[in-house]
């Protein structure tokens, strides 16, 4: 690839973009240094001084930092990858620019639904979406109609479990059924998948047994696939799920990854201290990570955990109440005068968020060396958790700025360089020559969310603009360009 500063070509070279007097912070983790960066096509063509290059378009950054656009580690946007540009601005406006969808167990293929799935695959995709007989289906979808952002794909256990079963899901799977979903992960696979995900917590996938999971999982040893989880407990069975995820893992050979790593419920707060010191012991003779996201409530499925006195629950969707979403369960309960179970189940098909985690944990969970940040927005919900839309920001500007728990350069890393060594995303995540341009300006000094649970559709500020593939995909006070210069990613072999 030709290079904006080799030689003599420095003169005569002629960049599509220039971003000049940046903060370059290349996702590594190293120190950021001021320099410039250029970019031809999809790729960066140049870092350094490139005082001699020129180029069609140059944006002075005047010394606000340049990093890789941000690897959103942990989504649930199999949907709305597929529904153009604006869908996408929760993510943009983050400086997110590539996104792992399939998380939970749940994933859009390889399996036909033909009337509404079960809670919580109901609140990730609206039952039109559910078409997709293959993996291949789903990733020819995203060729022919390039999505706004990258995406590299999972499958879901839950997917393939009500297939497998005709919906039948309240029993551990026969041999036979166990054999169809390894069949139908390995063709999926094959196809250009990248892992596959679980999502034992939830009554679809809450009566499978471990050798169930090991059975299926199988297809992942030939294709060298990740084994990515939401847990079966991250309450009080929180150490025996840890330790159930680490079996699975490696009695098939796969890379663990476990999704939104918490304690959960009042009685667990604190625990993060055994929960990640389990997880280190197993990191160093065996690849294990985590992601996590920067805040103190959770949000799923209201079906997913009955209501407690002490563990205050905002709707955040409801499809028979929908007046009710961004309330308090417990304001409606007194309101429709019932208890709080009983005003849950009126609510439901519906989802919340549940202020269930202590601040130390979160912070403990999020400076370890071993996590990934990601947002696990509910991107379909009318009221949705503000880490939809504030994720990145807040960890740069509440955790980073205000709280120092770590520097701009190490929480840079956690969502950029870490996450594609993780996934295994080959040329992205870094900021280098030859390296894909997918790249965020952001001002560190005022970055910061400004969702909340009360207003939590909200584009964050001090994110300038934000590139993918090379090409300007959103800007700050103008929204999404239109652009769809998006790709499906595979992990590399």
């Amino acid at each position: 690839m030709l290079s904006c500063h080799t030689g003599q070509l420095r003169m005569a070279l002629r960049c599509d973009l220039i971003i000049r007097d940046a903060t370059i912070i290349d996702g590594s983790g190293r120190a950021g240094f001021r320099g410039d960066v250029g970019v031809q096509g999809d790729r960066i063509a140049g870092v350094g001084d490139l005082a001699a290059a020129s180029a069609a378009r140059e944006v002075r950054a005047q010394g606000r930092v340049l990093a890789p656009g941000f690897i959103d580690a942990h989504t649930h946007d199999d949907q709305i990858v597929l529904q153009g540009a604006q869908c996408m601005c929760c993510k943009l406006s983050q400086g997110v620019t590539s996104v792992v969808v399939g998380n939970c167990g749940i994933s859009l293929s390889p399996v036909r639904m033909a009337t509404r799935p079960p809670a919580p695959l109901d609140q990730i995709c609206a039952p039109e979406w559910w078409k997709f007989g293959s993996f291949g289906e789903y990733a020819d979808h995203l060729r022919r109609e390039p999505p706004a952002v990258n995406a590299l794909a999972l499958i879901g256990h839950m997917s393939l479990r009500i297939g497998a079963m005709d919906g039948d899901t309240q029993r551990a799977a026969t041999d036979g059924e166990a054999e169809r979903m390894r069949a139908w992960l390995a063709d999926s696979l094959a196809e250009g998948a990248a892992g596959f995900s679980t999502g034992l917590f939830y009554a679809p996938s809450k009566h499978t047994p471990t050798d169930e999971v090991i059975a299926v999982a199988e297809a992942l040893r030939a294709h060298r696939g990740l084994y990515v989880t939401h847990m079966r407990d991250e309450a009080n069975g929180v150490l025996d799920s840890i330790a159930e995820t680490l079996r699975i893992g490696e009695a098939v050979g796969a890379p663990v990854i476990i999704s939104h790593h918490k304690c959960a419920q009042p009685e667990n707060h604190g625990r993060s201290r055994e929960t990640l010191r389990m997880i280190e012991a197993a990191a160093a003779r065996y690849p294990v990570a985590f992601d996590v996201y920067p805040y103190t409530a959770s949000s799923t499925s209201l079906a997913a955990r009955d209501p407690r006195a002490d563990v205050p629950v905002r709707v955040t969707s409801s499809v028979p109440h929908p007046e009710m979403a961004g309330r308090m369960l417990a304001h409606i309960a007194a309101e429709w005068g019932v208890s709080l179970l009983e005003a849950r189940d009126r609510l439901l098909p519906a989802s919340g968020a549940f202020h269930n985690m202590a601040e130390e944990d979160v912070r403990r969970i999020m400076a370890h060396p071993l996590s990934m940040i990601g947002s696990d927005g509910g991107p379909l919900a009318k009221k949705p958790h503000p880490r939809l839309w504030g994720t990145f920001p807040r960890v740069l500007g509440h955790y980073v700025r205000e709280l120092n728990l770590m520097d701009l350069e190490t929480a840079i890393h956690k969502m950029t360089g870490r996450t594609a060594m993780v996934f295994g995303i080959a040329d992205r995540g870094t900021i280098r020559e030859g390296a894909f341009a997918d790249l965020v300006l952001l001002d560190a000094a005022t970055v910061k969310d400004r969702a909340s649970f009360e207003d939590s559709i909200q584009p964050a500020d001090g994110i300038i603009e934000t590139w993918v593939n090379g090409e300007s995909a959103y800007v700050h006070g103008a929204g999404v360009t239109g652009a769809l210069a998006g790709r499906l990613l595979q992990r590399a072999a």
